[in-house]
């Protein structure tokens, strides 16, 4: 393993901004669409399913319909929890009989990413907030720590968390590799950043081949802020119209 591919970037973006998005943004009711979609909320590096409470209630008040991607937490090896994303899609979409949308945020827009490069006839579009896919780990160095002290427990055989192989060998060298390429044609992609980010490098959130969407919010606000959300659905509707 190269040192490169796990050291932390030089990088400071500024966390503190992070503190604003612990308020609630309210979220007005849109008109309903006649046929919605279904969507997988995949939530970021140490959440849960209770992060997306509010994107879940701004997508079905759109007329979508949102359901949890089945992470209690997500802090587990990349290739494993992709696996089971997978097995989540194919249910949903052989119950509803049309692809499905994911909406990843932070890391779990990572795994939308690849899972929608392997199984594109599964998906209609991926839209990530706050992905830092280009550069996984170009994030605030607090983060990398923590990351770094699950990969430690998990060279202990602590169950359930990532390893140093998650960085790009070993068990996640599939995973990397997915990730960096392009998405398929067919799969509309939508980037959420944002320039006040304090936990990624925004940058490396930004889908070129995509749409991309600046929000006016913080990393952990994307999920909450109102009038992303309400971009976010429409742009699932425009996709899965084709």
């Amino acid at each position: 393993m190269q040192a490169s591919h796990v050291l932390p970037r030089p990088f400071l973006p500024p966390i503190w901004r992070e503190l604003a998005a612990l308020g609630r943004h309210p979220l007005p009711a849109p008109p309903r669409r006649e046929r919605g979609v279904p969507v997988v909320l995949v939530p970021g590096f140490l959440a849960g399913a209770g992060s997306l409470h509010v994107a879940g209630e701004a997508l079905r008040a759109a007329g979508h319909d949102p359901h949890p991607a089945g992470i209690r937490w997500n802090v587990s090896c990349s290739e494993t929890a992709v696996q089971r994303l997978t097995e989540t899609v194919e249910r949903i979409a052989d119950r509803d009989g049309q692809r499905v949308a994911l909406m990843g945020h932070s890391r779990g827009g990572l795994f939308a990413r690849v899972l929608a490069h392997r199984r594109p006839e599964l998906i209609s579009s991926v839209t990530t907030l706050g992905s830092p896919h280009r550069d996984q780990l170009a994030v605030h160095p607090l983060i990398w720590m923590v990351a770094a002290t699950l990969a430690t427990a998990g060279l202990a055989r602590v169950p359930g968390v990532l390893r140093w192989s998650c960085s790009g060998t070993g068990c996640c060298e599939h995973f990397v590799r997915d990730l960096a390429a392009p998405l398929p044609e067919g799969v509309g992609v939508l980037s959420v950043y944002s320039r006040t980010d304090g936990v990624v490098d925004w940058r490396a959130c930004v889908d070129p081949a995509g749409r991309a969407l600046e929000a006016a919010t913080s990393h952990c606000g994307m999920a909450a802020h109102a009038p992303t959300l309400w971009a976010v659905a429409d742009a699932i509707s425009d996709f899965a119209a084709g």
